[in-house]
């Protein structure tokens, strides 16, 4: 008994522990949603079983508000569609081999006709289902009845039921990305200041390729977080949001190219010293120095990117600020001893230079004041494409803006 006991506790204990993740906030919202509707289908349909109504829920209710009435509406015009050739093929022909690649052809070429983009496979799967369980005319139009009371319920239940803001593990995700790009670039500054084989170069250059998928996976929850900032009622400045972390993730995504480059750098000097010191023993510390100054000023960025509260961004803004100031003394003392080693070593001055100037453009990137031109240059672009795309916005907000009082400027 005790075995059964925590075999049915286990999972529930797992679910409310992790109960702040998007999978299981879909999950609980997915199955409230589909239960009501079958509630209200018993109600409404003359069908013993209507179970078109949650399966069209599942198929509404969206991890987030905006991605609810955006392909919300494409799924339930896909099952509505797929319903409906249903209905014409069981009056005239019925269920045969035949006529069902015929309904398949027809529900895919309807679907790309209607528009439904990546869910026209979903109008031919509606179309199969009901043509296999639906013979008679007016079974098929409940089936019509719960593809709309499943559309109704997913639509008013994240509705009423706003979900969750997901910025903070957005936030999560960038902040974990510029760490293990401090890390990585602290192994590559401890291996200056002595011999670095190939190999281990060429380990490092791996770590670099691979932050790729690191970025993709942090695109995915960025995109996932400016989908639940749109259409939120909870939220008041969302697109200061969205474009604050899509210009702080595209800068440590060219951050990470940089860092890449300069991983190859590293092994094309590893190449040509042959096993051998890279850098002088003062210059490599220098690199070092410098190096560490670039990783902690990635992560102070980051942070002041995903930071909310202003006066946490003043403190993350503050530290960002002296980790360029000292980065920049560095790469000084850094150029100067390396303007040393190529005066006697004159064939590696190609490289020394790029890795100067690989060092230089991430402290471009992070720099406050580019990063401030770059984020109202963003907030323009949006704004202005919003304008063209959606007027009637911009007129509904300068009628409201016409309505309200003045306030008389503080002083």
């Amino acid at each position: 008994m005790r075995e059964v006991t925590k075999s049915v506790t286990a999972p529930v204990a797992e679910l409310v522990r992790r109960r702040r993740e998007p999978a299981v906030v879909q999950t609980v919202r997915s199955t409230a949603a589909a239960t009501i509707s079958y509630v209200v289908a018993l109600q409404l349909s003359s069908e013993p079983a209507p179970l078109t109504a949650p399966l069209t829920a599942l198929l509404v209710v969206q991890v987030t508000l905006y991605s609810t009435l955006t392909t919300g509406i494409r799924r339930v015009n896909s099952v509505v569609v797929g319903v409906l050739i249903a209905i014409g093929f069981s009056a005239l022909v019925g269920l045969t081999w035949w006529s069902l690649g015929l309904i398949i052809l027809a529900s895919l070429v309807v679907g790309r006709l209607v528009r439904v983009d990546e869910f026209v496979p979903e109008v031919a799967i509606s179309a199969m289902l009901v043509l296999g369980v639906t013979q008679v005319g007016g079974a098929a139009w409940d089936r019509v009845l719960e593809t709309l009371i499943g559309a109704v319920v997913g639509l008013l239940f994240n509705v009423v039921f706003v979900p969750p803001v997901w910025v903070g593990p957005a936030g999560d995700s960038i902040e974990d990305l510029a760490r293990r790009m401090r890390r990585l670039l602290l192994r590559i500054g401890e291996e200056l200041s002595g011999p670095t084989p190939v190999e281990r170069a060429a380990a490092r250059l791996h770590e670099a390729r691979r932050l790729d998928n690191d970025i993709a996976e942090v695109d995915g929850a960025l995109r996932q977080a400016e989908d639940s900032l749109r259409l939120n009622p909870r939220v008041k400045e969302g697109l200061l949001y969205r474009v604050v972390l899509r210009t702080g993730l595209d800068t440590l995504e060219i951050c990470a190219v940089v860092l890449r480059v300069l991983a190859r750098t590293m092994t094309d000097l590893a190449k040509k010293r042959g096993g051998q010191d890279v850098f002088p023993p003062e210059a490599g510390v220098a690199l070092e120095e410098l190096l560490g100054h670039v990783a902690d000023a990635l992560v102070s960025f980051s942070v002041l990117v995903t930071t909310q509260v202003s006066r946490s961004a003043d403190a993350a803004e503050s530290r960002l600020a002296d980790e360029l100031a000292a980065a920049a003394a560095a790469r000084e003392k850094a150029a100067e001893l390396l303007l040393q080693g190529v005066q006697r070593h004159p064939r590696d001055w190609q490289l020394h230079g790029a890795l100067l100037t690989e060092i230089d453009r991430i402290l471009d990137e992070l720099d406050m004041d580019h990063r401030s031109q770059r984020l109202m240059e963003e907030l323009d672009r949006v704004t202005r494409e919003q304008h063209e795309r959606y007027p009637w916005i911009s007129a509904v907000r300068r009628w409201a803006g016409g309505k309200r009082p003045r306030r008389a400027p503080s002083r």
